[in-house]
């Protein structure tokens, strides 16, 4: 039967461009996906950016821009990765389109007509200074359990402890850094305590199937009964006050949706709008209850789908998922991947520096399998298995024919194999079923381990016949023929299976071979008596080289006539993120136990002082210091020293090389200034 089928992948917030873990997963999506049409299925694979909440209100704000236009900034780099991966989305939208107001309030007043929307004021934090209510990640204090200073107001990261952010000690805003005040505020809720949610969400995560069973076995954890064998849900908080960048709650002048709530609509609208685009309408396709709808998400986004998402869907009256695929992270020597620390694989640096976008699309595809289960990018391991895999074992069935197909036979392939050839060939053919099976059930490594061994064997083959020796034997020419026509079609065969995950070489290989764009039943037929074309290098061996540049920091520039190189170039809105403050020093101290250090208290005009320490013991007496202006970074993030956090930067020049060139200046603003001052 042709299957239809409704796939996305987690919608990326729009306030930053892609890492390799998006890469990974549209990338597991994506052969998924082609593996589905290959074998003639309908498929509709779409996606959209993440758009709405006070990250990036914030952002925005600090970029000097609109929310929509630094979400749309970010949008326009969408494309060189997307295109540079073979990612094959039918549609990429945005969950501020029209679409996505208009699906998400429907789906609001059904689940209200259906009294799972409740109404209750709870007390929250308010920042005096930015005139709104303060997100828990804004919210910074001393922790209630071990009194770590500077910790958000949800959890400890010395301690972690987890707690409520009124329950901070010293609490102060991590936006203006005033501090916040209790203010009350009517919340929507949905009510997943209701017990009919938790009786159709009990039902609808057993179905057999439906998720893995990692999944399954966390559901039930979430669904642990009490003592009095009473199942319970949390209340869902769906509302946000003004300001706040989203869709308007109905019937309400000052209340948003939280982003959670929108967020996973943008599927439905990405569908939509699509299906404008095309002239077919999404009712009446989603109606249809042959369709299947398929979602590929992070393990870290798993409560929100198997939870939210379709006790939303299924009370305003929605089809639910009929599959939730979840996958692990991708990992760096073990270690997850941190852009912030600097041990991130850069998607598009990789492109960069020469490496074939689909090596990188192999290797994932050979580490991947149905579980929840992290993956490592090992570069040596990626090397070699790029060299042996496809190089040696996979494109080497070709190298070694062809040219002796265009030489000696016109580039005509032989009609009859022999019996030899049409046993190797039957193999490969027969193995169809089996990889059709591993890619429906994700399977990728499992498949792609199959499919080498399949290559071993046509490789064994050559070994046996060697071409080159035939080819230098009289009257030996119909063994030649024979040998290398079963080469070439064993090379499509593998091409066949291999598809689904290289698409742009499959696209090479179909315009050597002169044959139209392969299908998955092409594995099941012979390509007979056919002429193909002349060959050409299809894949080289992975240089080394390219690997260790995509892990170097980038070149040095040339030294100015103070030593050090200038950085690299950068735009007036990467400058715009830097808040650059003129600060009074209201005190300075001596570091205990620091040859470097002192320990400056600042007056950044917030309303209370920061702690920031700073290398310029051996430039500059405390006393000297106390009362003088200067200049810091105010809004770096806060850094846990050993003697205690760093709330922010002094600036201050020096030579690059200080050993050889002594001095070291504090930057001090004329006078008239005052604490607060943004440098601009």
């Amino acid at each position: 039967m042709r299957r239809k089928l409704f796939v996305t992948t987690a919608l990326p917030y729009a306030n930053a461009p892609f890492h390799i873990g998006h890469m990974m997963e549209y990338i597991q999506a994506d052969i998924w996906v082609r593996f589905q049409r290959m074998q003639g299925h309908e498929v509709h694979f779409v996606c959209a950016d993440d758009a709405h909440g006070a990250p990036i209100m914030i952002a925005a704000e600090k970029a000097g821009k609109t929310p929509q236009a630094f979400v749309a900034e970010i949008a326009a780099g969408r494309k060189p990765y997307l295109d540079g991966f073979h990612i094959g989305f039918d549609n990429w939208h945005s969950t501020d389109g029209p679409e996505n107001h208009e699906l998400a309030q429907d789906i609001y007043r059904a689940l209200r007509k259906q009294g799972l929307i409740a109404e209750r004021t709870i007390e929250q934090f308010f920042d005096p200074v930015k005139s709104m209510f303060l997100p828990d990640r804004y919210i910074k204090g001393e922790c209630p359990k071990c009194g770590a200073k500077d910790q958000y107001g949800d959890s400890c990261e010395v301690c972690g402890a987890v707690y409520s952010p009124t329950e901070l000690k010293n609490p102060y805003s991590a936006l203006s850094g005033a501090t916040p005040v209790l203010k009350s505020s009517a919340h929507h809720f949905f009510q997943l305590s209701s017990q009919r949610c938790i009786d159709f969400l009990q039902q609808w995560t057993a179905t057999p199937g439906r998720l893995q069973p990692e999944v399954l076995n966390k559901i039930r954890e979430w669904f642990a009964a009490d003592d009095a064998g009473h199942v319970t849900l949390a209340d869902w908080d769906i509302s946000r006050d003004a300001p706040y960048f989203g869709i308007r709650i109905p019937d309400t002048e000052d209340k948003y949706f939280y982003v959670w709530l929108d967020a996973p609509v943008g599927y439905l609208a990405s569908l939509k709008n699509y299906f404008g685009k095309i002239g077919k309408d999404v009712e009446t396709f989603l109606a249809d209850p042959a369709v299947e709808q398929v979602h590929f998400i992070g393990k870290d986004i798993a409560y929100f789908h198997t939870l939210f998402w379709p006790a939303m869907l299924h009370f305003s009256g929605r089809k639910t998922p009929d599959k939730v695929y979840v996958h692990g992270f991708i990992t760096l020597g073990g270690d997850k991947m941190s852009k912030s620390r600097g041990t991130g694989l850069s998607p598009l640096k990789y492109l960069e520096v020469g490496l074939n976008a689909e090596w990188l699309r192999y290797y994932i595809a050979a580490k991947l399998n149905a579980r929840v289960e992290d993956i490592d990018f090992n570069p040596e391991d990626f090397i070699a298995r790029i060299n042996s895999d496809l190089v040696g074992k996979y494109i080497n069935i070709a190298s070694r024919a062809a040219g002796f197909l265009a030489k000696r036979f016109g580039g005509k392939l032989s009609g009859d194999l022999g019996v030899e050839g049409r046993a190797l060939l039957d193999g490969l053919r027969n193995a169809s079923a089996g990889i059709r099976e591993l890619y429906e059930e994700r399977e990728f490594g499992k498949a792609l381990r199959e499919v080498m061994l399949l290559a071993d064997r046509v490789n064994e083959y050559v070994d046996r016949h060697k071409p080159w020796e035939l080819a230098k034997q009289q009257g030996m020419d119909a063994a030649l023929h024979d040998v290398c026509s079963t080469c070439i079609e064993a090379f499509r065969l593998l091409t066949v299976y291999l598809k689904p995950v290289m698409p742009a070489l499959a696209a090479q290989v179909e315009a050597f071979l002169k044959v139209e764009p392969l299908e998955w039943h092409d594995a099941t037929r012979a390509l007979g008596a056919h002429t193909i074309g002349p060959y050409q290098h299809l894949m080289q061996r992975v240089d080394p080289k390219q690997v260790d540049a995509l892990f170097e920091a980038p070149a040095a520039a040339t030294p100015t006539p103070g030593g050090e190189p200038l950085a690299a170039e950068i735009g007036i809105d990467d400058f715009a993120k830097v808040d650059l403050r003129l600060a009074k020093i209201v005190n300075a101290e001596h570091v205990e136990g620091s040859d470097k250090l002192l320990r400056l208290t600042l007056d950044v005009g917030e309303g209370r002082h920061r702690n920031v320490f700073s290398g310029i013991k051996s430039a500059y007496k405390p006393e000297d210091l106390i009362g003088k202006m200067t200049v810091m970074v105010a809004n770096l993030a806060p850094r846990k020293m050993k003697f205690g956090v760093s709330e922010g930067m002094v600036l201050a020049a020096s030579h690059a090389d200080e050993k050889a060139h002594s001095g070291l200046y504090v930057l001090e603003p004329w006078p008239g200034a005052v604490p607060g001052l943004r440098v601009r």
